[in-house]
């Protein structure tokens, strides 16, 4: 059976060749804040990639498809594409934002949430990769508490009204807007913590 035909198969098949590597290629065994680091990772880019997804490219083609009175509309993107994203979108949120807390309490590094003033002395390390997870930490919030609820009754998971709808719909787009933006610094700071700010 061919592996690349599922996305189950193929995720495995990753994580084997990953794992393999690991094993045979880095010397020192076992190391938890490497792999805590990796599924982070990995968890982060399926998160943010599909939050870019949903703002530059299905938000936008729903618009269009709503406006084009002789196509298709968008009933299969609703039905068939935006709960399966919604799906990954929601739990990956899930697996970054407790790999990333994970990372900073095994590296003795949860100073970060007290923005590098929990000790003696000013930690920026703490500081930047601390505003990173604050904004990681609004940005899970605003997909359980905010986008998730609303979409349920936008793709009609819950029964809702048609105001109900349209309210909801305005929630979860600046809720996921919110997140867009903030994803950039976000980002900034998860990457400059470690490797330096770009200025």
């Amino acid at each position: 059976m061919n592996p690349l035909l599922s996305v189950k198969g193929s995720l495995i098949t990753g994580f084997v060749i990953a794992i393999l590597f690991a094993v045979f290629a880095v010397d020192g065994g076992w190391n938890e804040l490497g792999l805590a680091r990796w599924i982070h990772i990995v968890a982060g880019i399926t998160w943010i990639g599909l939050l870019y997804y949903f703002n530059a490219v299905q938000v936008p083609a729903l618009a269009e498809a709503a406006a084009d009175k002789g196509g298709p509309g968008g009933a299969g993107i609703t039905k068939y594409v935006a709960p399966r994203a919604l799906l990954w979108f929601r739990w990956s949120a899930v697996v970054t934002w407790f790999t990333g807390f994970w990372y900073l309490a095994r590296a003795g590094a949860l100073g970060a949430f007290a923005l590098g003033m929990a000790g003696d002395e000013f930690n920026n390390y703490q500081f930047v990769i601390g505003v990173g997870a604050w904004l990681g930490t609004i940005m899970l919030f605003n997909v359980w508490a905010l986008i998730w609820p609303n979409q349920k009754k936008i793709l009609g998971i819950v029964p809702a009204t048609d105001e109900q709808k349209a309210a909801a719909r305005k929630t979860a787009l600046y809720a996921s807007r919110i997140n867009y933006v903030l994803s950039i610094p976000m980002l900034l700071c998860m990457g400059g913590a470690t490797h330096g700010l770009p200025f």
